[in-house]
């Protein structure tokens, strides 16, 4: 890798899959090694995810990765390690009681988060709630009010879940008919399918300013980093990359786009649930 000093990595579908006990809710040891050794090598590996940063922490102690990653899509720069926050992103107080009160009124599962922590409603606990914690690695708070509570907590992130396609279309149009200012944006979960998880943040946030943050506080050029997705949401990040890499489970449309950069540049690797990363990890390591 004697170009790439950097690298970033999306979480779900490229180093976590949905084979529960060998590379979920954490990815496999031989992966975790892998990132370890490049880590020690000197590359910066970056962890970028719409998750928070306390649901990769132990992916990032056992593979000593000792620099900033990319938490809640963008929301929040950390190096949880040293409790470094680079940047944080604080939602206004009275949009997050809008969005809830709007979510809570028809029946839309609806969690908040903070930097440390992130919160339900008493009353919505369902089914959901186990599957997200086996996903997020962490039990939330309970809130007999959610609406009204929010006013004290400073929250990053509001995350929507919709049962399936035909009810994410729903959940979308109920928060563009509030037209907020805030994005939302849509992530899966392999463990998780049909859910679908919103990802409500301020204006501009996204991966792809989380890695124009990772480079400039990193002092690596982007030319120089390697970006590794799944989904075709990923291109945001990896198209600003010298390099990039989609999985063998990612989408065609992902495995086109990254394509288009030029030989030598480009790798197309195995299945998350065969540890493909370490495959891609190896072919850029070899050129």
């Amino acid at each position: 890798m004697k170009d790439i000093k950097g690298i970033i990595l999306d979480v779900d579908g490229v180093i976590v899959g949905e084979k529960v006990g060998f590379n979920s809710p954490n990815p496999h040891i031989d992966v975790i090694n892998k990132l370890k050794e490049l880590r020690n090598a000197g590359i910066s590996i970056s962890l970028c995810t719409a998750k928070p940063h306390f649901s990769i922490g132990k992916i990032i102690k056992d593979a000593k990765l000792d620099n900033y990653h990319i938490a809640d899509g963008g929301s929040v720069i950390i190096n949880p390690i040293n409790n470094t926050i680079v940047k944080k992103h604080i939602l206004d107080k009275e949009l997050v009681k809008s969005i809830l009160k709007m979510y809570i009124e028809n029946n839309v599962y609806t969690e908040i988060y903070t930097i440390d922590n992130y919160f339900i409603q008493r009353s919505q606990e369902c089914d959901i709630t186990p599957k997200h914690i086996h996903i997020l690695q962490a039990n939330p708070v309970i809130l007999e009010n959610i609406v009204e509570d929010s006013y004290q907590y400073d929250v990053t992130k509001i995350m929507p879940i919709a049962l399936n396609e035909e009810d994410q279309i729903r959940v979308s149009k109920l928060f563009k008919e509030l037209n907020t200012g805030l994005t939302l944006s849509w992530g899966i979960h392999p463990v998780a399918n049909p859910l679908k998880f919103g990802i409500i943040t301020a204006p501009s946030i996204s991966k792809k300013e989380g890695a124009i943050e990772i480079s400039k506080n990193m002092n690596i050029s982007l030319k120089n980093i390697l970006a590794v997705g799944d989904s075709t949401s990923d291109w945001q990040f990896i198209e600003l990359c010298g390099y990039g890499a989609a999985m063998g489970n990612a989408s065609n449309e992902l495995k086109e786009l990254v394509k288009t950069k030029k030989e030598g540049h480009f790798y197309i690797g195995g299945n998350v649930d065969e540890n493909g990363i370490i495959e891609i990890l190896n072919y850029f390591d070899n050129i």
